[in-house]
């Protein structure tokens, strides 16, 4: 993989991914991606997440991020209104994942429109604008598991699927997928 696709995977600048990979004395491949942000005391390989990981898991396809004539991101369909957990997927890969706590539809929106002092959704906001200036397709997947029990206490579904998700894979773009 070469270090320009490398850092548009990640989401970082060419020159930070490129001297990453340099210093390492490394050839650019896709297990790099996976230490570049991480401090020296906490490095561990994480795989990436594939689609067809996802779709084994339960994930569809619920919808495609646009930029609007006026240059805003909307959904190509809406997205379902139920609570679970999303995944946008570049290029055959997750490069984030997210719980919606709240309802799909509604978690979505917010990155759309985010609020001033919505950090996150600011953040990703500003990924998916340039990718999708770049003609690069950025495609929503779901999941909507259901909440279960253990040991008689309650168990969210969606959000222990969400930190599972994160904990084990590389997805470029959450914050927490780096620790």
């Amino acid at each position: 993989m070469e270090v320009a696709e490398i850092a548009r995977h990640l989401g970082i600048r060419y020159q930070h991914a490129y001297n990453v990979l340099k210093v390492g004395n490394r050839s650019a491949s896709i297990t790099d991606v996976a230490i570049i942000n991480l401090p020296v005391a906490t490095k561990r390989i994480k795989p990436p997440l594939p689609l067809d990981t996802l779709i084994a898991g339960g994930f569809t396809l619920a919808s495609r991020w646009l930029l609007s004539p006026d240059g805003d991101l909307v959904l190509d369909v809406p997205a379902p209104k139920a609570v679970g957990v999303y995944s946008f997927v570049r290029d055959g890969f997750a490069i984030y994942v997210g719980v919606a706590t709240v309802g799909l539809h509604k978690r979505l929106y917010t990155y759309g429109k985010p609020g001033v002092s919505q950090r996150t959704n600011i953040r990703l906001n500003s990924f998916l604008k340039e990718e999708l200036s770049q003609s690069r397709s950025i495609d929503i997947y779901v999941s909507t598991p259901s909440d279960m029990e253990w040991n008689g206490l309650p168990v969210h579904g969606a959000a222990g699927l969400e930190l599972g998700l994160i904990n084990k894979y590389l997805l470029p773009w959450n914050m927490r997928s780096a620790s």
